[in-house]
């Protein structure tokens, strides 16, 4: 039994913090279940109606960068095509 105790003190000592992770994990996730469904049934806290429309303007937001964002992309492509295009022109010297 003397020579096993010392291997459970460094199990025991890292496994306190991550239970304290997990247990943090499920409680914030259970708030957010709860928010959800208060949302759902249209009683909202206090403030609620104000975070929602912050939340929406986010999204907005949000949605207005990423379609930037595919914009940009989408003309990345383009000119990362012609430049291959260009590459495969007759009369261009192959090094």
């Amino acid at each position: 039994m003397q020579h096993v105790l010392p291997f459970f003190i460094p199990i025991v000592a890292l496994s306190i913090p991550l239970a304290g992770v997990i247990f943090f994990g499920l409680q914030k996730l259970a708030r957010t279940r709860l928010e959800e469904a208060r949302v759902r049934a249209g009683t909202l806290g206090a403030g609620g109606e104000a975070e929602l429309t912050a939340l929406r303007d986010e999204v907005g937001d949000l949605r207005r960068e990423l379609g930037e964002l595919q914009e940009r992309m989408d003309f990345t492509e383009r000119m990362l095509t012609q430049a291959r295009e260009m590459e495969r022109l007759p009369g261009r010297d192959q090094s």
